[in-house]
């Protein structure tokens, strides 16, 4: 979609420059968050606590967006709907983090993980009831593949699906599924009005702002491991985190978050998935195979539609 910036709105290309850079850009948010997918547990494997690793990952974010930012020549948007966007999404990010830290506590991560990957469900029906946004045949049979084929990366059907079982997991799962659709949502939609790097500004600005709720969160009555293979290994992952979600703000600002949200959330998952295969040795269970297949497909569709 290709809606006319309103006066005093940051410039950008030529439409027919645009071309497929909104693909680039998701394509590195499918890599970069792909690897930071397989290799995140291993901080908290190694005594480093996941409360902290979110607290390493909101100082990752530092540095990318001082980056664009000075190659933005210092330009923040800052009047007030600039703030309430980026406040927004800055939020309902790092909120949704700071919730499933409590939810993969209190409920099996095998079932929530499920829920809140059917996230693009709330990207599309907002982006189609509120911007109006339509995709080809071809991308709308890419976008249900896709939505098909996020929940197979964690089920395991030999875990049952007693939901209610749970406790409050369930409506935290969808709590997390709600915050990160309606994310990606607002975040398609501040880039018709302001600068993606002052997006991602204020993302890294909230991100920070939740560190003591990290922090207080933490359990320190137990070892917490500070050596290299702590907080700067944890460093090393999470920055791909970090600029993946640098290169997630890019490639809503040019591409449609129809189809930009389940592509990225497709091919994350396969990357992750492949990773693990090769590097771990690990043999995925026939649903996840299936779901590979079914992610492979779906983002090609997708990435042929726009």
């Amino acid at each position: 979609m290709n809606e006319p910036m309103p006066e005093g709105a940051p410039s950008a290309l030529p439409v027919s420059s645009h071309g497929k850079r909104w693909l680039i850009y998701a394509l590195g948010v499918v890599g970069l968050w792909g690897v930071w997918g397989a290799f995140t547990g291993i901080s908290a494997q190694r005594g480093f606590p996941e409360t902290l690793t979110y607290c390493v990952w909101a100082l990752t974010m530092i540095l990318p967006a001082l980056y664009v930012l000075w190659k933005a020549g210092w330009k923040l948007d800052h009047n007030p709907r600039a703030i309430l966007y980026g406040l927004v999404i800055g939020l309902l990010g790092a909120g949704g983090q700071m919730v499933l830290f409590y939810a993969v506590n209190t409920g099996p991560a095998y079932l929530i993980f499920p829920v809140i990957s059917l996230s693009p469900l709330v990207t599309i029906l907002m982006s189609a009831l509120f911007l109006k946004e339509r995709t080809t045949k071809l991308g709308l049979l890419g976008v249900v593949l896709a939505l098909i084929a996020l929940p197979m990366f964690d089920f395991s059907p030999d875990k049952g699906f007693s939901f209610m079982n749970g406790g409050v997991w369930f409506p935290l799962a969808l709590i997390i599924m709600a915050c990160w659709g309606v994310q990606a949502y607002f975040m398609k939609l501040a880039n018709n009005s302001m600068t993606g790097e002052s997006i991602f500004f204020y993302m890294m600005l909230t991100g920070l702002m939740l560190i003591p709720v990290a922090l207080m969160m933490t359990d320190v009555s137990k070892p917490i491991n500070f050596g290299l293979d702590g907080p700067w290994l944890a460093a090393g992952i999470q920055v791909l985190n970090a600029i993946g979600a640098l290169c997630l703000v890019f490639a809503f600002r040019y591409g449609k978050a129809i189809v930009v949200a389940p592509l990225t959330n497709a091919g994350g998952p396969l990357v992750t998935a492949v990773i693990s295969l090769i590097v771990a040795n690990i043999i995925p269970g026939e649903l996840k195979i299936v779901g590979l297949v079914l992610a492979v497909i779906a983002s090609a569709l997708l990435a042929l539609a726009a």
